[in-house]
């Protein structure tokens, strides 16, 4: 059991090792590092100097436009924060998709790269926008803001768009690089690596679950609010809870566990409603007001949170309709040390009976 336990360690600085000295996934997490900096860089710039320029609104000559305006002034923040935070899991999410080789991830990566991009482009209008109603209300000390952070914001969505076309190609290059790791590893059985790859599918949308759901919330919280104080306590409560859920989802897949999947698939169909109902209420006549300053960003996050959520129930059915077909013991053995020629194709090491030797007749 300690040899286990410490050979865990020296696997993940193994792993993690390899990522620089092989070619391709060394410049795919180049690739995505450049990004990550270079749109914080712009993104910081920016934050300072809105930050820099603003007046002190404590007691400011709202009218009746009050709540609208105050709305404005979280704008800002939370779109330049909230991309910086995509940057940051993205990077996170790169690292562990290298290293365990799992070219389902990597993939992912490059859709919600192009999510990202969606963003990118939504900000420059959502935070003009925001910049031009501000100024009606002389918020700022330098009436020019805008055409000091419109470049740096219109570079952004071209540096992800660039991006977006070098990881996709590396990432075609890492397919080809691990698909004879993914044999090796694996072995031939057709029907295992089936099985194997739903599994890996599903734990993929787990991850990118979090992150839309956690966007979709933050900018609600801050810009939105609820219109009273149970609704934003009660939305301020779902984010802890959906970590558990997702979480226990995960597990409940690892131990093939079918009471706890057939729970997680309703709570499931409860988040899909919930999102369904926030869509419909941004564009209620008479809940829109409410929803203006963050609209684009809002509907964006909340469409791709609806389409995840459908994927993912549609792959947990699949790795539900799996269990009891011998992926679990794959799943739960202990891990082992093996060399760069037989790195894993996973975010969980897999283990694969040896091969038998074919006997010939002499």
């Amino acid at each position: 059991m300690a040899g286990t336990k410490s050979s865990r360690p020296s696997s993940l600085v193994k792993s993690t090792g390899e990522i620089f000295t092989r070619k391709w996934p060394r410049l795919f997490f180049i690739a995505a590092a450049l990004q990550a900096i270079l749109g914080i860089a712009f993104e910081s710039y920016t934050f300072s100097q809105f930050q820099s320029g603003l007046k002190d609104m404590t007691d400011a000559e709202w009218g009746l436009n009050k709540e609208d305006g105050e709305s404005q002034l979280k704008t800002i923040p939370t779109f330049l924060g909230l991309l910086m935070l995509a940057f940051i899991y993205d990077i996170v999410l790169v690292w562990d998709a290298l290293r365990m080789k799992n070219t389902i991830q990597v993939i992912g990566l490059c859709i919600a790269n192009l999510a990202f991009l969606v963003y990118g482009a939504l900000q420059i209008d959502q935070i003009h926008q925001a910049i031009i109603i501000l100024q009606e209300y002389h918020a700022f000390n330098d009436p020019n803001i805008w055409d000091e952070v419109q470049g740096e914001l219109i570079a952004i969505p071209c540096i992800i768009a660039l991006d977006t076309v070098v990881i996709s190609f590396i990432a075609w290059k890492l397919y080809q690089e691990f698909a004879w790791d993914i044999l090796k590893h694996i072995g031939a059985d057709y029907r295992m690596k089936k099985r194997f790859l739903h599994y890996q599918v599903y734990i993929a949308l787990l991850k990118f679950d979090f992150f839309f759901f956690i966007g979709f919330t933050i900018q609600f919280l801050v810009v939105v609010g609820g219109k009273t104080p149970v609704e934003f306590r009660l939305t301020a409560a779902a984010i802890p809870i959906t970590i558990i859920i997702l979480l226990c989802a995960a597990w409940f897949t690892r131990r093939e566990w079918k009471s706890g999947m057939v729970l997680v698939m309703i709570l499931y169909l409860g988040g899909l409603a919930y999102f369904i109902f926030k869509l419909a209420r941004i564009y209620d006549p008479k809940e829109e007001q409410y929803y203006m300053p963050v609209r684009k960003s809002l509907t964006a996050f909340a469409v791709l949170t609806i389409i995840l959520i459908i994927l993912t129930i549609i792959n947990a059915l699949v790795c539900l309709f799996n269990f009891d077909r011998g992926l679990k013991q794959h799943l739960n053995s202990p891990r082992q040390e093996i060399d760069k020629d037989q790195a894993s194709y996973s975010m969980n090491d897999v283990e694969q009976a040896p091969l038998p030797t074919r006997m010939t007749i002499d």
